[in-house]
């Protein structure tokens, strides 16, 4: 599957139109978790039943495609299924319990409910909202795919316009050729990342630089008086600063993790729970902007594209254990240097590298046989199942 997103353009009536089919999956997605609350052991076809009798009672939903209310109840039930699979894992913490949604961004539509332009330069949404012709400004090529292959289509609405996302089911494979070499990722703070060859790759901390500008525009949305439409205009200036913010982050990981799999034939690195370290009040606003999440997933999108080894390690003792003996060599968070009294002296993070690649690397080799030695498995890779990346 791959998406290919355009943004719109249209008038207002039209954006109008859009807003209130946003708002229509809003309100279906909300009532189907209000059901399933009133109604425990109640499953998805009782959902879709549910659904059914909400497009009789409300015209404003019957106006929706139909296609488009039931990926509404699909939203409300995956989250109905999120919830009791963390409940069966127990796993520790919140569960994750649904929750109603306030504001909604998106409306998705399936198979029905718009048609493509045999030039593929428009699209038509053809149910009652009234969203009609919308013109597609980008440059992806459209045109290359068969428009039975779109499985699904959404209309976003960001701060800065309007966007549709088609959902293309293809394969997208590449072949490249063996790099023959190994690396081993240690991200960090002061340094974005670290790898085992004592190369770094500096923290660019958008966020950071962005903080004076995102103050300014906060101080004016506070200045203006609650529904105003100098209010509005204020609130839109700045969450296009903030879309500009997490575009930056999300370039930035995505370049970086392109160019790490195009060179690399193994590529390793930690198993990082980030919704655990953001517990730390201190270090919670770098750690968000650093970005470890996007890097950690766009590593594995290129991976399974190109056909490298991405693996994820645990993390514990990748920066205490020393590279070269093995021993525990306890040290503090401000200790930058690691050493040993085998002679090994080290910067902290490549010590820390060179022990994930080696971990990843004891994974690795051990994939495929038949004599199974627990104590000899490694960590296991990040493609397999629950290794927390399957939802």
């Amino acid at each position: 599957m791959i998406v290919l997103e355009f943004k719109v353009k249209g008038n207002k009536t039209q954006y109008a139109a859009i807003d209130d089919a946003i708002r229509t999956g809003q309100f279906v997605r909300n009532k189907c978790l209000r059901y399933w609350m009133d109604n425990k052991g109640v499953g998805q076809k009782d959902l879709y039943r549910h659904n059914t009798w909400l497009r009789s009672e409300f015209p404003f939903v019957k106006d929706l495609n139909s296609h488009a209310c039931q990926a509404s109840v699909e939203r409300a039930y995956n989250s109905i299924s999120r919830f009791y699979s963390n409940c069966k894992k127990q796993i520790p913490g919140k569960k994750g319990y649904p929750k109603f949604k306030k504001f909604s961004r998106s409306v998705e539509y399936k198979t029905s409910g718009w048609k493509l332009s045999p030039d593929t330069k428009s699209i038509s949404f053809i149910d009652k909202k009234g969203i009609g012709k919308l013109k597609l400004k980008g440059t992806w090529d459209l045109w290359r795919y068969d428009p039975k292959l779109i499985k699904r289509v959404r209309l976003v609405r960001r701060a800065d316009g309007y966007y549709v996302q088609f959902c293309v089911k293809v394969d997208v494979k590449e072949s490249l050729e063996p790099s023959h070499t190994n690396i081993g990722l240690d991200v960090g703070l002061k340094e974005f990342y670290t790898d085992s060859k004592g190369g770094t790759e500096p923290n660019p901390r958008f966020y950071r630089k962005g903080e004076k500008q995102l103050k300014f525009y906060q101080r004016r949305v506070s200045r203006k008086k609650k529904g105003s439409s100098n209010r509005k205009k204020a609130r839109n200036r700045l969450g296009r600063t903030h879309l500009k913010i997490s575009r930056q982050r999300e370039e930035h990981a995505k370049r970086l993790a392109r160019c790490v799999i195009h060179s690399n034939d193994v590529v390793a690195y930690e198993d990082l729970r980030i919704k655990n370290l953001v517990k730390n009040h201190c270090l919670a606003k770098s750690i968000n902007d650093a970005g470890w999440y996007q890097f950690r997933k766009w590593l594995e999108h290129f991976g399974q594209k190109f056909g490298r080894q991405t693996v994820a390690v645990n993390p514990a003792y990748t920066s205490q254990n020393c590279s070269n003996c093995g021993e525990v060599v306890k040290k503090s968070l401000s200790t930058r240097t690691h050493v040993c009294e085998c002679g090994c002296e080290l910067d902290r993070d490549h010590n820390a590298a060179i022990n994930i690649l080696k971990r990843a690397l004891g994974t690795v080799g051990h994939t495929g046989t038949w004599i199974i030695d627990l104590n000899a498995l490694g960590e296991s890779a990040s493609t397999l199942p629950d290794s927390g990346l399957e939802e």
